[in-house]
């Protein structure tokens, strides 16, 4: 292992990771500091609550891109690094260094991860099968974090069987993504956790 590529290609990774662009959209667009309100998550779910449905899906495709940005710069790099920056793009956006360390749930970055994966393995269902189940899941329960939540348990499954050399990145996604809901767990378990009505 090439321990220069790797320490650069995680803080490639993180530095990408921490652009919170939901901070970003708040404050230029709607002059919002997002941290504020709803949840106070820098994440597509609550700026959509906040500011509307543009706003949040605007934010869950440039937090999706920014994984793959740094994904495609580490690849040029070194072809087998890319996954090191994708996980670290998941750190940064937890807890970015450009907004105070207080950043999403990383669930934005898991289909960063799985598109990056997608697109450098040539296999586009490990991004569109993991969608698919979140959004089956959501359609069922109607809770983002529920959907997340499972989603990143069940990528783990998938991966182990189909890309294992992808399967330790998988399954710290999944740690995290369970890690960074542990309020909504609980909400979920005393059943007052938010249910989305557009679906």
């Amino acid at each position: 292992m090439n321990y220069y590529i790797l320490t650069l290609s995680l803080l490639i990774g993180y530095l990408f990771g921490s652009i919170p662009f939901a901070l970003v959209i708040g404050k230029v667009f709607y002059n919002t500091d997002i941290r504020n309100y709803g949840s106070g998550n820098l994440g597509g779910t609550n700026t959509g609550r906040v500011l509307g449905k543009k706003a949040g899906i605007s934010v869950m495709v440039l937090d999706v891109l920014k994984v793959v940005v740094a994904s495609a710069i580490v690849y040029m790099l070194n072809p087998h690094y890319f996954i090191f920056a994708a996980f670290a793009s998941a750190i940064g956006h937890c807890y970015p260094i450009f907004a105070g360390f207080r950043g999403g749930k990383a669930v934005a970055t898991l289909f960063g991860f799985l598109l990056s994966l997608a697109i450098f393995t040539h296999n586009a269902f490990a991004f569109i099968i993991p969608f698919a189940c979140f959004i089956f899941i959501l359609y069922l329960f109607k809770m983002v974090s529920l959907s997340s939540i499972l989603t990143g348990v069940i990528t783990s499954i998938y991966i182990y069987f189909t890309y294992p050399q992808a399967l330790l990145p998988t399954i710290l996604f999944a740690i995290l993504i369970i890690y960074r809901h542990h309020e909504n767990i609980s909400r979920i378990l005393n059943g007052t956790e938010k249910k989305i009505k557009w679906m």
